[in-house]
């Protein structure tokens, strides 16, 4: 069986490159493909130049726009001007930038209150602990914990409220202890402290487990056996629980030399009438979770979801548009969605994708068993998974 090379992981590959800019003796080997990937490189690059003001559009790219407020920042005597996409400009940062600002940033919104483009004079902190609410997007902490390090005093974050997302701040400070960085948590307050230097300073990307979930819905519909490579069993991500999900679909998981993962259709699994999942610490496998449950007339309940609002676009109001478009009953509300009834009556239909890759990947699964459905604006996977159309035909 020829194995399904899954591109490597982009959160993991964004983290390190903004750590890549603080320390350049640090060196990474598989670095993602995604366009997100490349537009972050792109604008670390542009610093590296002698200009007045660096003028910086990061596009769609939700990550970089987060990670970049933070590390412009601290560069200190430098002049930002931080812009992105209609989209971008729709997406709340007030949570990062007051919380930079507590710090010492000089942060000012150029249009509207709360919301990119920003301004950004860089300048030395004049503190090193901050308070941060924790139930809008993990990105914001991760942002916080990236520049952490590099800090004279290094930082202590407070986190305020309900967790969400948390495998992604645990990957981060697991970055952080990998290379060197020592840092503790204790409840809700994190400690990094300054690293003057790494001890680690090679280090080669694992695969991107939420790429992977697509290939787990397409296992799952097609009740076929599937081999994916460079993956580890020892993964950082959360959203390697992507394969106890899919063991309430039949599909059993086996790690191979901490290179591939073998998924195979269990034969004598029988499909449940009902399946509910808590994702509030995986919020980024919701679409295939749902979709897969769409294609197997699964009813379904996900719970968790209250970052999907401010993601690419409104997840949850997206994937209750195109499913009732399909002929399913859908409900939700501000951190749910539920399937009520997965009947798909209309299949000679065109699926938006609202600018979001996770939209256009994740529906590629119902379409395997439904050629007729037309996916619009297939590029936009580009952002996470460039070849994605080229691996995904069964």
């Amino acid at each position: 069986m020829k194995p399904i090379n899954i591109p490597s992981s982009k959160s993991l590959s964004n983290r390190y490159l903004i750590l890549k800019y603080l320390y350049s003796d640090l060196k990474l080997e598989n670095l993602s493909t995604a366009k997100d990937t490349q537009i972050l490189q792109k604008a670390l690059q542009t610093l590296k130049q002698d200009k007045n003001v660096y003028e910086i559009n990061i596009g769609h790219a939700g990550t970089a726009m987060r990670f970049l407020t933070a590390l412009l920042s601290i560069q200190t005597g430098k002049k930002f001007i931080l812009d992105g996409s209609s989209r971008m400009r729709q997406r709340p940062i007030s949570v990062l930038v007051d919380a930079l600002r507590q710090l010492g940033a000089d942060i000012t919104y150029l249009e509207k209150e709360g919301y990119p483009p920003l301004l950004i004079q860089g300048k030395d902190f004049t503190d090193n602990e901050v308070s941060i609410t924790q139930n809008i997007s993990s990105q914001y902490i991760s942002a916080l914990l990236l520049i952490a390090p590099a800090l004279p005093k290094g930082l202590s974050i407070h986190l305020k409220g309900q967790q969400v997302s948390k495998p992604y701040v645990q990957m981060t400070l697991q970055i952080l202890s990998r290379l060197g960085v020592q840092n503790n948590q204790n409840k809700n307050k994190i400690n990094v402290f300054p690293t003057p230097k790494l001890t680690s300073t090679t280090i080669k990307i694992e695969g991107d487990w939420s790429s992977a979930s697509y290939f787990y819905g397409a296992a799952a519909v097609l009740k076929q056996t599937l081999l994916l490579q460079n993956f580890k069993h020892t993964s950082l991500q959360g959203d390697r629980f992507i394969h106890q999900y899919f063991e309430k679909f039949g599909i059993k998981t086996d790690f191979i030399s901490n290179k591939q993962i073998l998924l195979t259709p269990r034969p004598d699994f029988k499909k449940p009438d009902f399946l509910k999942f808590d994702l509030i610490d995986t919020p980024d496998l919701a679409q295939t979770l749902a979709v897969t449950c769409l294609a197997l007339g699964i009813k379904c309940k996900l719970t968790g979801l209250q970052t999907l609002k401010i993601k690419e676009t409104d997840r949850l109001l997206a994937l209750k548009n195109e499913m009732i478009k399909l002929g399913a009953k859908v409900k939700i509300n501000n951190s749910e969605l539920e399937i009520l009834n997965p009947v798909i009556t209309n299949t000679d239909t065109i699926i938006k994708t609202y600018d979001d890759h996770r939209m256009a990947m994740s529906f590629a699964i119902l379409q395997i068993l439904y050629p007729a459905i037309t996916i619009e604006h297939p590029d936009v996977v580009v952002k996470s998974f460039p070849d994605f159309w080229e691996k995904f035909k069964f």
